[in-house]
């Protein structure tokens, strides 16, 4: 990054913004990258765009032309539609900050962001899911591997999870009851629910577990004691599912999907069920109202003697 007492001034701006995300928002690590690195790309462009020092009255004065011509360069770069969407996110965040509004203030330019199809995601049966999850300890190297992984799986489908917040559990979750408390997003705690087959393939996996169960230390190791990466869990996965014949949309998040979409079709209502998921939005939720209706389509269209 350049030096903040000889670049332009705004990079302090950007600093400060930095520091709200991860301390005042909570914010992943990865988002607060991220949005940082938007920030600069602005600032380097508003020099050459605007032919001077970018300081915070600079950013005060920008207008929806200057906001569409850092996209426009963006696109340039080879930013597809979702990319540019976000980067444009993190752009009105900075400005609102900038401005005093902490993210939110409503004089900065206003700017119709690129239009991204909303894909919906196709949920694994539950055949397939317990499939998956029993095949994956084929690749493992030791019996406790395959345990753990059978367990992650049955977690993610069981209970809704994310990978990172599976990954996220420490000893302090045991001994393990009917229910699982799981910190997500924003560093936020939610509750969900531990069916009595995840209870059981959790507490198989620990009993082989040669590292033990600290309250302290990750609960899901890696080979060599240390925490689990999420990259490990989606490699097993993807080869579990080409030896399944599986679509390649058969993710560990798909099991999540699954989970979701399973519940719906059962008679959860959409409060519910952002509950267990965690999302901090209705909307967020509501996408699977349309994922359920996808696979009411599917059957219809494989059973139906007209489709």
């Amino acid at each position: 990054m350049p030096d903040l007492l000889s670049d332009h001034p705004a990079r302090g701006i950007a600093l400060e913004w930095q520091n709200h995300l991860a301390r005042d928002r909570r914010r992943s690590p990865h988002t607060v990258r991220a949005y940082a690195a938007t920030a600069h790309r602005l600032i380097d462009f508003l020099a050459e765009h605007l032919g001077g020092p970018v300081d915070g009255a600079a950013l005060g004065r920008l207008q929806p032309a200057d906001l569409r011509a850092f996209l426009a360069k963006r696109r340039g770069d080879g930013l597809g539609n979702a990319s540019a969407a976000r980067e444009l996110s993190a752009v009105r965040n900075l400005l609102g900050f900038a401005a005093g509004g902490q993210g939110g203030d409503t004089s900065i330019p206003r700017l119709k962001g690129p239009k991204i199809p909303r894909n919906v995601p196709r949920p694994v049966s539950p055949q397939e899911a317990v499939a998956l999850a029993e095949e994956v300890g084929e690749d493992a190297t030791a019996e406790w591997i395959a345990a753990r992984d059978f367990a992650i799986l049955l977690l993610l489908y069981g209970s809704g999870l994310r990978v990172g917040e599976a990954l996220g559990l420490t000893g302090a979750a045991l001994p393990l009851g009917e229910t699982l408390s799981v910190t997500g997003k924003r560093a936020k705690t939610r509750v969900v629910p531990l069916l009595p087959q995840v209870r059981q393939a959790i507490e198989t996996y620990v009993d082989l577990s040669p590292w033990g169960a600290a309250r302290s230390e990750p609960l899901f190791r890696g080979a060599r004691g240390g925490p689990l990466n999420g990259e490990m869990v989606r490699r097993v996965v993807r080869r579990a599912r080409v030896r399944l014949g599986l679509s390649h949309r058969t993710t560990p998040h798909a099991l999540r999907h699954s989970f979701a979409t399973h519940l719906l079709g059962r008679g959860a209502d959409l409060r519910s069920l952002q509950e267990l998921l965690g999302h901090a939005s209705l909307s967020s939720t509501q996408i699977y109202t349309a994922v359920d209706m996808a696979h009411l389509l599917d059957v219809y269209r494989n059973a139906h003697p007209r489709a």
